[in-house]
């Protein structure tokens, strides 16, 4: 479904979040905030244009990377509505919100005192700025250092500034750890990273293209965007992922578009790609593959792991 097209571009470039290791996000959700009174003495705070008098309590997320990245800074208690793509962690509360079509007035009826939005669609922080409501965009990160400083304004601005640098320190360790020890290869392995089986796939100038350079790993999709007038969003053909003969095929549409190694094997004129050849087809988790907050590191310990069974 095109869904994963167009629309896939908005979750990673618009409402996407990524990820951190395993444990960290949830146990950090139930650290309070270094208690109340030191908590209110650091307001007011001051993120771009936005001051916040006190600290937030009735947060309403409309990205699902933000969500992500406030319950891992121990901030998820101050969220009160979530849009209806915040599926994690499982006890966000997930809404009938949208993040695509966001309703000024839907998410006013929510009274929050801090709303999050990774776009600008139809002016809708306009909309809430006349209706008195503190807005902030946390855009679609280009690099780790825009996950990093997102999750630095959260902290600041959520009253959890330490356990926001304890979140960006650890992914910076965690990813050290992973990318520390690559082999050393003659020739890079080469990948295709698939959105959707209409075969759209993200350059390495994408903030998913860059978390497959931090492995090692040449992206085949780069010659087709190369004046990056696709936005680093090129659709492959066949005849050209074939001819690319990509050692990985990685599927970020495994839940969207219930693609598998076994469906990709059956589709014509593969089954000669060394991909195909080799069992070199990888299934990831969609959301986790196309959103920029905590969890990333999960998904480069998904690339590292799978292309480490690659003799150098």
């Amino acid at each position: 479904m095109s869904r994963r097209t167009p629309r896939l571009f908005a979750a990673a470039l618009a409402v996407g979040a990524l990820l951190l290791g395993g444990c960290a996000e949830k146990t950090s959700n139930d650290t309070p905030a270094a208690g109340g009174s030191s908590a209110a003495a650091a307001f007011p705070v001051t993120v771009g244009k936005l001051t916040l008098d006190k600290r937030p309590e009735k947060i309403v997320s409309l990205s699902p990377s933000a969500t992500e990245m406030l319950f891992a800074i121990g901030a998820g208690k101050q969220v009160t509505a979530a849009d209806d793509n915040s599926n994690y962690p499982p006890e966000a509360p997930k809404s009938d919100l949208s993040g695509f079509q966001p309703n000024a007035e839907a998410i006013a009826g929510k009274s929050p005192d801090l709303v999050l939005l990774s776009n600008d669609t139809n002016k809708i922080v306009d909309q809430l700025t006349t209706l008195k409501i503190p807005v902030l965009l946390t855009p679609a990160a280009a690099t780790l250092d825009d996950t990093y400083q997102q999750l630095t304004d959260l902290g600041k601005l959520t009253g959890h500034p330490a356990e926001a640098d304890a979140v960006t320190k650890k992914m910076k360790d965690d990813i050290a750890a992973l990318t520390k020890d690559l082999p050393q290869r003659a020739k890079k392995l080469t990948y295709y990273h698939e959105l959707g089986p209409e075969l759209y796939s993200a350059t390495s100038k994408t903030f998913i293209g860059s978390i497959y350079a931090l492995a090692g790993l040449e992206n085949i999709a780069d010659p087709a965007d190369a004046d990056g007038k696709n936005g680093g969003y090129p659709q492959l053909s066949q005849e050209v992922i074939v001819k690319a003969n990509p050692d990985f095929v990685f599927l970020a549409d495994t839940k969207c578009c219930k693609q598998t190694p076994e469906t990709v094997k059956a589709r014509s004129g593969w089954a000669g790609v060394t991909a195909v050849k080799n069992n070199q087809i990888v299934g990831l988790d969609d959301d986790i593959a196309s959103r920029w907050g905590p969890r990333v590191v999960d998904l480069l310990k998904a690339i590292v792991d799978a292309t480490a069974k690659v003799p150098a």
